[in-house]
């Protein structure tokens, strides 16, 4: 990177910086730090979701992907209608009647403290893992392409930790969501660029694929009764629509920012926009790793040293930022890639401390006497989080997998088992406690399984993948969960039930 790069860079971190301290100084309450006083703009809180769920490990992720993989991936896209209409029309319409600040809060009126606390302590693991592993991630992908050394990556980690906790902790959700619009329209400036300048260093598009690329890309079918098939077109169609309405019913970060929009229509707009903005910017992802693909087939004494197109497809993205972009672009790429941890960051840490600050402190009783101190006390807790997660970070080095499998081994994860609590909550009339446990533990178990499939079944010897596809974690999570909690829960109900009253409709 040149000079006309880190000024670039600094530029963009001092900008969100400032303007996060600039909000700040109008919140005195916690209805407007955490969820905008509830009438921020839908468009712009649509922006900040997709700014939120596409990560930097995602961003890198999906060129790497389509390059070394092949771009079945990019299938995910067509499960988008049925996401909205299932959000728009089922989910939404249920939230929006309660207007909360965390989630979790709508589990104890219908479960009890103790699913409450339960949903609270999964949405705690999944976010604190998933910026911890991002953070590392992003940091290892930036020293590599500003040419440092594996020693820089715990220093980059701390930079751009602590710069988007400082701007997070100063100006709520208000400086998060429109930080957020900032930062989408950087990483996708960014995208394009590449684009465009391996267009113009190829003369035109001869980047583009006439055909399939069967030396690099892997088979993937649009299905397979094989679970050990990495990818399949209907899997990752299925995988993507049960993860999106899994993480908008279930995860603090979708939840809360529904609750920042007025009213129903908005909310629907909101997600509209997410889904719409989604789509452009992961097609064009897709487009990058195509265009890097034929750029380096034509050119393939420009690879990194030590290995072929498909062995270091997740290294390609980086390395041509570092090597191939002129100076001014490489800065601005770079930022788009920030943009994108960011934008991860700074929802984690805003919508963890409202889960703390309204789940567990006010719960039981610790809210300060006044709104300002409430205010200033959240802000000394997002810090703190933000801090914690850095740490957190430093043993993030040892998920193995590609960054898409990363990916979906973490967010994945837990977000069926969280989402599960909110189905048996708000949806199933004979839900009770005891069937709510068994079933979260059930779908938690297979969960685990599933994305671990290969360390505890054994990686399979011919292909060095998991025997379990990655693709499969949330449907094998749903169907585990609902077939050992509706049973439970069924049984449980008739059980409990004195023999004078009705039966539950």
């Amino acid at each position: 990177m040149t000079i006309l790069d880190w000024i670039v860079v600094v530029l963009y971190l001092a900008s969100q910086v400032g303007l996060g301290w600039h909000l700040g100084r109008k919140q005195d309450d916690t209805r407007e730090y955490f969820i905008g006083s509830g009438r921020l703009n839908p468009v712009a809180v649509g922006l900040s979701l997709f700014a939120t769920l596409l990560s930097s490990i995602t961003y890198l992720g999906i060129p790497g992907e389509v390059l070394g993989m092949g771009p079945a991936y990019l299938a995910i896209y067509f499960s988008y209608p049925f996401i909205f209409l299932v959000i728009a029309f089922v989910i939404l319409p249920v939230y929006m009647r309660h207007r909360v600040t965390s989630a979790y809060e709508l589990l104890e009126r219908r479960l009890g403290l103790g699913i409450r606390l339960l949903g609270v302590a999964l949405f705690l693991s999944l976010r604190l893992i998933w910026m911890a592993l991002m953070i590392y991630l992003t940091s290892k992908a930036t020293a590599i392409i500003v040419g440092f050394g594996p020693g820089a990556v715990p220093w980059i980690a701390a930079v751009l930790t602590l710069s988007t906790v400082v701007y997070t902790s100063a100006g709520g959700m208000r400086a998060v969501v429109l930080t957020d619009v900032m930062q989408s329209l950087v990483l996708y400036g960014g995208t394009l660029m590449v684009i465009a300048v391996v267009t113009w260093k190829m003369g035109g598009l001869g980047w583009f694929p006439a055909e399939w690329q069967a030396g690099v890309w892997d088979p993937q079918p649009i299905f397979s009764p094989d679970p050990a098939t990495r990818l399949t077109v209907a899997g990752s169609m299925l995988w993507v629509f049960l993860w999106m309405i899994a993480t908008s019913m279930g995860d603090q970060v979708s939840v809360q920012r529904f609750m920042s929009t007025q009213d129903v229509r908005a909310a629907r707009r909101a997600i509209a926009t997410q889904l719409i903005v989604a789509f452009i910017c992961g097609t064009t992802l897709g487009l990058v790793g195509l265009a890097l693909l034929g750029y380096f087939q034509a050119n393939p004494a420009l690879l990194p040293r030590g290995g072929t197109l498909k062995s270091q497809a997740d290294l390609i993205f980086p390395h041509f930022i570092a090597h191939h972009l002129p100076p001014v672009v490489t800065g601005c790429v770079v930022s788009g890639l920030l943009a994108a941890a960011m934008s991860s960051i700074s929802s984690g840490v805003n919508s963890i401390t409202a889960v703390v600050m309204t789940d567990l402190l006010e719960r039981f009783g610790r809210r300060p006497a006044t709104d300002v101190a409430h205010v200033r006390a959240a802000r000394f807790l997002a810090l703190g989080i933000g801090v914690a997660t850095l740490l957190l970070s430093t043993v993030m080095g040892h998920v193995p997998g590609n960054f898409l499998a990363v990916t979906n081994k973490t967010s994945s994860l837990l977000a069926v088992p969280i989402a599960l609590l909110f189905v048996f909550a708000l949806f199933v009339p004979f839900a009770n406690p005891a069937g709510v446990w068994l079933a979260t533990l059930a779908s938690v178990t297979a969960a685990v399984l599933v994305a671990f499939s290969g360390l505890f079944f054994g990686m399979n010897p011919a292909t060095g993948l998991d025997p379990v596809s990655f693709q499969w974690i949330a449907p094998v999570a749903l169907v585990t969960g609902l077939g050992v909690g509706l049973p439970a829960c069924w049984l449980l109900s008739r059980v409990n039930r004195p023999a004078s009253a009705p039966p539950p409709r």
